[in-house]
């Protein structure tokens, strides 16, 4: 190779940034795709970070559900049983959601 990184080993360690980042916020707080991009050093990444969450190897361990869109919209295609299986975990952890939004200002993690 001409000393560049192959584009599957740079998206295994952005995806390992991502859970390592996800893994951290807390219960009962949410985080958007755009915010985990910017944490992890990839601020113009937002979409790679949704993808690394659907393909969560670990969703009991890495929480996705508590990562949503920049309007606080929940995920339509939650890769783990939908917006409602969504809704439901993050509502068990005191989030409220209404209309399939959560209300940003009173529920993002600032870390």
């Amino acid at each position: 190779m001409s000393g560049r990184t192959p584009k599957n080993a740079t998206n295994t360690r952005l995806f390992e940034r991502v859970y390592e980042f996800v893994r951290h916020v807390p219960s009962g707080k949410v985080v958007t795709y755009g915010q985990v991009a910017a944490a992890v050093g990839a601020p113009r990444c937002a979409r790679q970070v949704g993808w690394a969450l659907h393909v969560n190897p670990e969703p009991g361990v890495i929480p996705c559900h508590r990562v949503v869109n920049r309007e606080g919209r929940l995920a339509p295609a939650f890769a783990f049983g939908g917006p409602d299986v969504q809704a439901s975990l993050l509502e068990a952890e005191g989030v409220q959601v209404e209309g399939g939004y959560v209300d940003l200002s009173k529920y993002r993690w600032e870390e």
